[in-house]
Order: C-alpha cells, then sequence, then structure tokens
C-alpha cells in the first residue's frame, strides 16, 4: 500500500512548480531580451535564438530548483521545519 503524501508535501510540491515556472519564464525572456536588444547581435529572432532561449530557461529552472533542494535539505539537517527566512 502507498502512503498518501502529507498535505505539507503537496504544499512543497506545488511552490516547487510555481517557482519552476517562475524561473524558466524569467530565464526565457531575459535571453530573448538579448538577442534582440543588445548591439552588435543580428535583431532578429531566429529557430536559433528561440531555441537557446528555451534551453536557457530550462537551465535556470533547474539550478533554481536544485538551490531550494538543497537550501531545504540543510535546514532539515539543522532541525528546522522550513527554510530560514521562510516564514516561521
Amino acid at each position: 500500500m502507498t502512503p498518501q503524501p502529507a498535505p505539507e508535501d503537496r504544499a512543497a510540491k506545488a511552490e516547487r512548480r510555481r517557482t519552476g515556472v517562475a524561473a524558466f519564464a524569467t530565464g526565457t525572456a531575459a535571453s530573448l531580451a538579448c538577442f534582440a536588444f543588445l548591439p552588435g547581435l543580428p535583431h532578429v529572432i531566429d529557430w536559433g535564438a528561440a531555441l537557446a532561449s528555451l534551453a536557457t530557461g530550462w537551465l535556470s529552472r533547474r539550478a533554481w530548483q536544485s538551490h531550494m533542494t538543497r537550501k531545504h535539505a540543510i535546514a532539515a539537517v539543522r532541525g528546522h521545519e522550513k527554510a530560514p527566512g521562510h516564514g516561521e
């Protein structure tokens, strides 16, 4: 029998998903802005720029989720329920 996830597990998962989407969107938008506005680059968003921006967004999402997982693991080792600076 599979144990049911605790409500705080679901809340943590939802927060992780939400912050991951925000990190992806930020990374993608920042990369597209670089391709669009920096001087010296061709000011045409082609397929290569779009794919590079998506890859940058994916990389920033993975980096943010890794950072948050590490932060929560350190907090758990120290005995905190939540990471320092995140609520009680």
